[in-house]
């Protein structure tokens, strides 16, 4: 049977501790992880160290002390129970008392998982794990069982904290917001590919803030941007310079209605992710290096002559792309008599981008979803993933002073500097 580690004396530093516990470990054949390793019996001895103090606060008075004695309460040994930990499974020994009025808080009655478990199980699921990879990974990793009932349930527990985070106070203003969709498949008598809108803010202070999710049928029209923007402007958005959206029904319509100053915008990103569907993904990379002196141009006119160049290397292979981006051309060169600080924010597919990657892989692995709410509820996980404070936020870029002063600037009286 293995000994039982020492307790080290108190005073003595982090380092020395960890030094001290791992050579005491290494000279009575311990090992570090395992069920009677070096961590397993830490944690079992700061559980029921814990656990003993809380009892302690309970009686009145310490173990074995004399005054305890008779006072109508007393500790009546304890109860073994098995908690599932970060390390996996660990046994401790629960303390008692005589009349069963103790309510430990440390491991609370009938708990079996510690609260790091759930985040686990939560940040697995945002990765796109199925509730049966999530299980498996359990039983590969910490050698514990933990049924797809119980994943199932702690993720169902984020429902009521996304609709907290769906209705919660923005900013007042917003230099610039993106609109964008993400497919998913949903069983409704059958499986169908339906839209989730995810709007994507950027704050005065270089923020990437996801200020909701909205789930459509494929069919929006006015109404239902009006009911979304309206949403969000009644949760606090005063102001917006510019939206950034691309083919979507009746939504620059109901921008200019709920913030009427705002400018709408034809997304670049999306015009150059649907130039990408027509050439063969080895010529992405080219064709993104010989787009970008395009869309980076300091004016209409240098954008037209470097557009010449592209059109001149690859017309022959793709008319197709070239096609696309001359019917595009009117609704391309607004954003061209921008600052060229506010076009980098606006042509900054990489804070976008690694959003919708964190979305497709999530969804990816679930095939479809029973419900609307089943998928909202995958993609609030990948949202939470982004940022573990929970708000949804991320630093954009990292040349955000010079893009707030353009905006500041180009945008008078609406964007404030001091605000960052």
């Amino acid at each position: 049977m293995t000994e039982t580690l020492e307790p080290v004396t108190d005073g003595v530093d982090q380092q020395r501790l960890a030094e001290q516990l791992l050579a005491q470990a290494k000279e009575q054949g311990v090992d570090l992880v395992g069920p009677d390793g070096l961590l397993n019996q830490l944690t079992k001895n700061v559980l029921e160290t814990a656990l003993d103090a809380e009892m302690t606060e309970h009686l009145g008075y310490d173990k074995h002390e004399v005054s305890g004695r008779n006072g109508g309460n007393s500790r009546n040994g304890t109860r073994a129970k098995t908690v599932l930990t970060e390390i996996g499974p660990v046994e401790i020994e629960v303390p008692r008392d005589t009349d069963s009025s103790f309510d430990p808080q440390i491991v609370k009655k009938r708990q079996r998982r510690l609260t790091g478990i759930d985040e686990i199980v939560l940040s697995l699921s945002a990765k796109g794990l199925t509730t049966g990879e999530i299980a498996a990974h359990f039983g590969d990793v910490y050698g514990a069982s933990v049924s797809k009932d119980t994943i199932s349930r702690i993720t169902d527990k984020v429902v009521a904290e996304m609709t907290d985070w769906s209705n919660r106070p923005l900013d007042r203003v917003y230099p610039v917001v993106f609109i964008d969709a993400i497919h998913v498949k949903i069983r409704d008598g059958q499986v169908t590919s339906r839209p989730v809108y995810v709007a994507i803010g950027v704050t005065v202070g270089g923020e990437r803030d996801i200020l909701g999710l909205w789930a459509g049928d494929g069919g929006e029209g006015a109404k239902f941007w009006l009911a979304v923007l309206t949403e969000i402007k009644n949760r606090g958005v005063a102001d917006v310079c510019i939206v950034v959206c691309d083919g979507l029904k009746g939504l620059p319509d109901a921008i200019t209605t709920v913030w009427d100053r705002a400018i709408v915008q034809t997304c670049v990103i999306h015009l150059i992710r649907n130039t990408f569907r027509y050439a063969s993904r080895k010529y992405w990379d080219a064709m993104a290096r010989d787009l970008k002196p395009v869309y980076t141009a300091p004016s209409e006119a240098a954008a037209a002559e470097r557009f010449a160049e592209f059109a001149s290397t690859w017309v022959q292979q793709y008319p197709a792309i070239i096609r696309l981006w001359e019917t595009s051309w009117s609704e391309f060169i607004p954003f061209l008599d921008y600052d060229v600080e506010i076009r980098r924010v606006i042509c900054s597919t990489n804070a976008i981008e690694s959003v919708n990657a964190r979305y497709r892989r999530a969804i990816r692995a679930r095939g479809h979803f029973p419900t609307e709410q089943a998928a909202l509820k995958c993609l609030y996980l990948a949202t939470r993933s982004l940022d573990p404070t929970g708000r949804g936020r991320a630093r954009w870029a990292a040349r955000w002073k010079p893009a707030l002063n353009a905006f500041a600037i180009t945008f008078e009286g609406r964007i404030t500097p001091s605000g960052n």
